[in-house]
């Protein structure tokens, strides 16, 4: 690693350190494909709001039986290699058990992106083909109203898209399109 911010093939090497189950590897890189694709949109720094999603969950599994450290203890393994507002949209995107609240585009966006993508994950998994590109914004709109669909995604957490200048639907279609650029790297 070089001095001061990583690069993305950095970024990529140290989650690989600390995240060893690949399920939760693929889960950074659709969140960080979001967070890609919301960034272009609003006309911010795709490199620093890609590094949020891929690292948002790099302390995951030290913290799983200890939520309130999740977000928090990312600041130990990350330290000052990524820029203030990544850490600060990391830790908070845990906001109800960290207090840490989401204050910025990029935290909110962040929390969006993290819940948007297991919805539409779930939602290709259902899939005849288990295969992203077959799933249409119809069938996630459908889905994401769906109670009984993909119990574990907060809607509430999506919906923070609208405090980012997004409707539901522009938001999803966006997440999804961005999940179908990496379905390969996925597995979907």
């Amino acid at each position: 690693m070089g001095s001061g911010v990583l690069n993305r093939e950095e970024a990529f090497d140290l989650l690989k350190r600390h995240v060893k189950d690949e399920r939760f590897v693929k889960h950074c890189i659709a969140v960080e494909a979001i967070m890609r694709r919301l960034a272009k949109r609003l006309g911010q720094d795709e490199e620093v709001w890609g590094l949020a999603g891929l690292l948002h969950d790099i302390d995951y599994e030290f913290t799983r039986s200890e939520p309130e450290k999740h977000g928090v203890m990312a600041k130990d393994i990350i330290g000052k290699l990524v820029p203030e507002p990544v850490m600060k949209a990391i830790m908070a995107h845990n906001f109800e058990n960290t207090g840490i609240q989401p204050t910025s585009t990029l935290d909110k966006a962040l929390i969006a992106s993290d819940a948007a993508s297991g919805l539409l994950v779930a939602c290709a998994l259902v899939m005849p083909s288990k295969r992203m590109e077959e799933v249409k914004l119809k069938t996630v709109l459908r889905k994401f109203k769906a109670k009984d669909f993909a119990r574990g995604v907060s809607r509430r957490r999506i919906r923070f898209c609208e405090q980012i200048g997004f409707t539901l639907e522009d938001f999803l279609d966006e997440a999804l399109k961005a999940l179908k650029d990496v379905a390969d790297a996925l597995g979907l």
